[in-house]
């Protein structure tokens, strides 16, 4: 079983005698999780904001940095920006990324945020065309996704459902955007954040929501009548509107 093949991943290759711990210090997660297998993160500012998130990959005498494509460069420049003294070096891969459904194939791994997302591998093998509709997966469990749900510097991780999805440890010391994000999970509730929402009627992604006339969110992406939405929750009680159609929150 190859799996259905990802083209829009880059697949950066972590090595030298620092690599876990230059990563540890950067990282919203901890990467002593790499001994069970993939481990879900992402990279903020110091401010705590998104700047992108990936998976890191055990690998022979590497780690392996499986990311978007469209983010990728900008990536591995700030990951060289933080590595000054360090003994890790990072260069892009020709590396392929596949994913799937049923039965984990030999060299893969599960996806760390929610078991019905599957599994991923990483290896030469070009894989099949996309057959799955994992958009649909994805708004059935509020996973969401660089680019359309997490926003580069403008995201906040919390908001985007990081802890319930494995993204992030509060245990495991500082990094960078740690001091914000530790004080929105101890000293304040969200009161904004992604959610799953039913429309009825026709409103594209990105439309704004609203409810009474005022601002309470946007479309993200939308499966059917379901989509995930940021929403304001102080507003998000009742019918709100988005275009012609009809928003409510879950």
């Amino acid at each position: 079983m190859i799996g259905e093949r990802i083209d829009d991943r880059t697949v950066l290759k972590i090595t030298g005698k620092d690599r876990e711990a230059f990563l540890q210090n950067l990282v919203t997660n901890d990467l002593r999780g790499l001994s069970h297998g993939l481990v879900y993160a992402a990279l903020l500012t110091p401010q705590g904001k998104y700047l992108a998130d990936f998976f890191l990959v055990p690998a022979e005498d590497a780690i392996l940095l499986d990311v978007a494509a469209d983010v990728a460069p900008g990536l591995e420049r700030r990951l060289m920006m933080y590595r000054l003294r360090a003994d890790a070096q990072i260069a892009a891969t020709d590396t392929k990324v596949s994913r799937g459904l049923g039965p984990r194939p030999e060299g893969a791994f599960d996806d760390p945020r929610h078991p019905d997302l599957g599994w991923r591998r990483y290896g030469t093998e070009p894989g099949s065309a996309p057959r799955i509709d994992w958009d649909a997966i994805r708004v059935e469990h509020c996973v969401p996704q660089a680019g359309i749900e997490l926003v580069p510097d403008e995201s906040y991780i919390l908001e985007c459902g990081f802890e319930r999805l494995h993204g992030v440890d509060f245990r495991k010391g500082c990094y960078v955007g740690q001091e914000v994000t530790a004080r929105m999970k101890h000293k304040t509730d969200l009161r904004k954040g992604l959610a799953t929402v039913t429309v009825q009627g026709e409103a594209a992604p990105g439309t704004e929501i609203l409810s009474d006339g005022k601002p309470a969110g946007r479309l993200c992406t939308r499966s059917g009548d379901r989509a995930i939405a940021y929403l304001r929750f102080d507003r998000a009680e009742g019918p709100m509107q988005a275009g012609a159609a009809t928003v409510m929150a879950d």
